[in-house]
């Protein structure tokens, strides 16, 4: 068989078409690839200018005298900082040419199971070239061109620089954001130190930024970046470059946060602003020099007229008081929103933004704090919705006394008021109106955690997580919540019931003008009946309804139309006044970044002057604009203490709004007029003379408020029975126990002798009943003929029991619910 033996000409087809076609594939990859040699003038600081809503200037990026780029020396850069970014960018970088093979392997296994190119491996040569080398253009572009051009270009760069120039170069250029250019720039932002200061804490934290500046901005999410801190920390462990132990005693470091040297105005929300410039836009489309404008919502006056104000108000609070040092609060915020678009129009986020001892570059606007009553016109604005089965009104009365709640563990939770005073039957308005703790207890209650903290996620509120983790201690502040958020969610009230997103941009524009981002146009949500809304606006703003707790002149009466709700946490960490007209809602914060309690300073006297000011400040000149009233509502007299209708014994009445199908159908029953005989005191009889009768009003008061009606000298139905031995038609005895509260452990002491540790022992009675008797584990304790049905009980260690019981009118024995608690032994302490 003859062998095939190819000719000259096909061996040179064979050969020429595959060197022509690697020859056409290395002309497409290599053609026009930048020279190597330029990378060293590269390196361009970007051009961004933010402004105000009238174009004000507030943040210039480049300086004339500094800028926000500073080129620093190897050397001069902490080791620290060089190995965790290595540990975390490119642990192999003083080892591979440029590339990292595996890497690239990985990556394409990736891309090509993902059926495109979505993975990286790009090494700090990679990514070097990449932002110095390639135009804006190509480095967004997502290819295998792109990635080969890339990889030659970083052979090319490490045959032509040593590791150290190319690392060098890296962290002068890389992006950290806040508009931070390089680690000065970087240290400047975030600790207002050059980056030759920085510890291995703050080392670790700023190497961990380049792969999502936004999400690990610590200024504004210190959790997340405290978190990538702690991955940066073990990377290096892993990498050898420090020991475990050196980790944990980095990721202990307090870490003080600074501001930047850079002339800025409203600081805090400009670095908001440069954080939403980071979602919006890839930081090559913004920073390549091309002169980006950034109109906010800010206006600038307000602003300084708020700067001016927190720092009078906070320096007022600082003055000596009586030769003593002050009420100790350091630091303050305050937001001012459109309730109808959402903008922006005034943020102050901390004192002084460059008060390093304070912490003042902390934005406070945007940390969850405690807030107090703040959150009591959501509880009651929950309940007032028309769709519940019986809805709250502004004349649903609630009972200021003494209550015990039993908590979903089984726990007594018994909540007292701000001035620990009890003000017996009030009503939802002036429980509203005067902040009263014990009602908006029992409101929320009645309304449920849950639904309540529904209702404030929806008007955005999203700081409280788990409705779970929660109890009725919510109603008094018990969730987080940010200034920024609560005031936004107090936007529904002022706007008729719609959520507002916040929105801080209006638009950004090129060098050319041309538009590059403009803020969406509001869309807002209904969250509340817009009757529910107005009602709530009209009880925060009578002033009226205030004067209970607040007297008639408080600083929150404004001498026109606004609505006002002030909060103090326990022990004085945190003072609130969110307040609002028609077209503006404003939030106040008072307290201190590190959590430490204020001295005798509440809501009204610590955040409300700085609220009252700044809005008259803004508004001076405005008309007076009330609340527009939505149709569906109904202007009905009641009585005052009943909140039904009055009848002829009602002296005391009012004017009260009701959504339609809400009023009240049936008339009062506390006040009934009786008939006294002037020399006994008792209820006149048949043969008492009409000389001497009088006709005087007694309050029939349901058994839990009698304790609290005694106290006020008040003329009771059921004492005036009692004494005149009568009885309650159709009425049956029930009988209940006040005190002790059920659940509730007590602890014996050595500190003070033993017969003088004693438990309260109360009782009230629906109707009248004989002797009631006070067994406390199967032994009588007290019998009682007339109430107060009070007495003491002798502390003894151990679980007890207890109930009363009595005699009703047909001679049967009734008995209260017996409830349990405990009393523990003394505590010994050891030597």
């Amino acid at each position: 068989m003859k062998r095939f033996k190819p000719s000259k000409q096909t061996i040179f087809v064979l050969t020429a078409v595959p060197l022509i076609a690697v020859i056409a594939l290395l002309w497409w990859i290599t053609a026009d690839l930048p020279d190597v040699s330029t990378l060293n003038e590269q390196i361009k600081p970007p051009s961004v200018r933010i402004t105000d809503r009238y174009g004000r200037p507030l943040y210039d990026l480049i300086d004339k005298d500094f800028g926000r780029h500073t080129v620093l020396n190897l050397e001069d850069i902490p080791l620290a900082l060089q190995q965790a970014t290595i540990a975390t960018e490119d642990k192999t970088f003083y080892q591979n040419p440029g590339i990292d093979l595996r890497g690239i392997l990985r990556a394409l296994i990736t891309n090509i199971r993902g059926g495109e190119i979505v993975s990286g491996g790009s090494t700090i040569t990679q990514q070097t070239v990449r932002n110095l080398l390639m135009s804006y253009e190509e480095r967004t572009s997502v290819s295998v061109k792109r990635k080969l051009r890339e990889a030659i270009l970083a052979w090319q760069v490490t045959r032509e620089f040593s590791k150290d120039e190319i690392l060098a170069l890296y962290l002068n250029q890389i992006y950290y954001g806040g508009m931070a250019y390089g680690v000065d720039a970087a240290a400047q932002t975030y600790f207002g130190k050059s980056a030759t200061e920085l510890t291995l804490a703050e080392s670790a934290l700023i190497a961990g930024l380049p792969q999502a500046p936004a999400l690990y901005n610590p200024l504004l999410e210190p959790e997340a970046a405290l978190a990538r801190q702690g991955d940066v920390l073990n990377l290096m462990v892993r990498q050898g470059f420090i020991t475990q132990a050196e980790a944990d005693l980095a990721a202990r470091e307090p870490l003080r946060y600074a501001a930047n040297p850079y002339p800025v105005a409203a600081p805090h929300f400009v670095m908001m602003v440069q954080s939403e410039l980071d979602h919006l836009f890839p930081q090559e489309e913004l920073y390549n020099g091309s002169g980006i404008t950034v109109r906010t919502t800010l206006d600038l006056n307000w602003q300084e007229h708020a700067e001016a104000i927190v720092q009078q108000q906070i320096a007022r609070l600082n003055r000596p008081l009586d030769g003593g040092p002050g009420h100790f609060a350091n630091n303050a915020s305050l937001v001012a929103i459109d309730p109808h678009t959402g903008e922006v129009l005034t943020l102050v986020g901390n004192l002084d933004f460059f008060d390093e001892a304070h912490d003042g570059a902390i934005n406070m606007a945007l940390v969850a704090r405690q807030p107090g009553s703040a959150l009591k016109p959501i509880v009651y604005a929950a309940g007032m919705d028309p769709e519940r089965p019986r809805p709250f009104t502004p004349a649903s009365v609630f009972f200021d006394v003494r209550t015990v709640f039993i908590t979903h563990e089984n726990d007594p939770y018994v909540p007292v008021n701000f001035s620990r005073t009890e003000h017996g039957p009030v009503l939802l308005r002036q429980a509203l109106g005067s902040s009263l703790n014990i009602p908006a207890v029992s409101a929320l209650h009645t309304v449920g955690v849950s639904e309540a903290m529904t209702l404030a996620t929806e008007m955005g509120i999203g700081t409280m997580g788990d409705p779970d983790e929660y109890d009725l201690s919510f109603a008094l502040g018990g969730g987080p919540v940010r200034l920024f958020d609560l005031t936004a969610a107090y936007a529904a009230f002022a706007n008729g019931g719609s959520r507002v997103k916040p929105t801080i941009i209006l638009d950004v524009t090129d060098a050319d003008g041309s538009v590059l981002f403009a803020a969406p146009k509001p869309e807002p949500v209904r969250v509340l009946d817009e009757r529910v809304a107005w009602l709530v606006s009209d009880m925060l703003s009578d002033n009226q309804a205030r004067i209970m707790s607040f007297g008639e002149n408080s600083i929150l009466k404004l001498g026109r139309t606004a609505a006002v709700k002030t909060g103090t946490t326990n022990d004085f960490h945190d003072n609130w006044t969110v307040g609002y007209t028609p077209d503006l809602v404003v939030g106040v914060w008072v307290g201190n970044t590190d959590n430490k309690p204020m001295q005798a300073i509440t809501g009204v006297s610590g955040a409300g002057p700085i609220w009252h000011y700044f809005m008259r400040t803004v508004l001076a000149g405005e008309p007076d604009k009330p609340f527009p009233q939505p149709a569906g509502l109904e202007l009905v007299e009641v009585c005052d203490l009943s909140g039904l209708l009055p009848t002829e014994a009602c002296p005391f009445r009012r004017l009260e709004w009701f959504i339609q199908g809400t009023q009240p159908t049936k008339g009062d029953t506390y006040y009934r007029q009786v008939e006294l005989d002037k020399v006994s005191g008792t209820l006149a009889s048949e043969i008492t003379p009409l000389e001497q009768i009088s006709k005087e009003l007694a309050l029939d008061l349901p058994p839990v408020l009698h304790p609290w009606a005694r106290e006020q000298n008040m003329l009771l139905l059921d004492d005036l029975l009692l004494a005149s031995a009568g009885r309650r038609d159709g009425s049956e005895a029930t009988l209940r126990l006040i005190s002790p509260d059920p659940n509730t452990t007590y602890r014996l002491t050595r500190a003070i002798p033993a017969e003088a540790q004693q438990l309260p022992v109360e009782a009230v009675s629906l109707a009248h009943v004989d002797t009631i008797t006070i067994w406390v584990d199967g032994e009588p304790l007290a019998a009682l003929d007339r109430p107060p049905y009070k007495a003491w009980w002798p502390l003894v260690e151990g679980q007890h029991t207890m109930w009363v019981e009595g005699v009703d009118k047909n001679g049967m024995i009734v008995q209260s619910e017996a409830i349990s608690f405990e009393v523990l032994p003394p505590l010994t302490f050891s030597d």
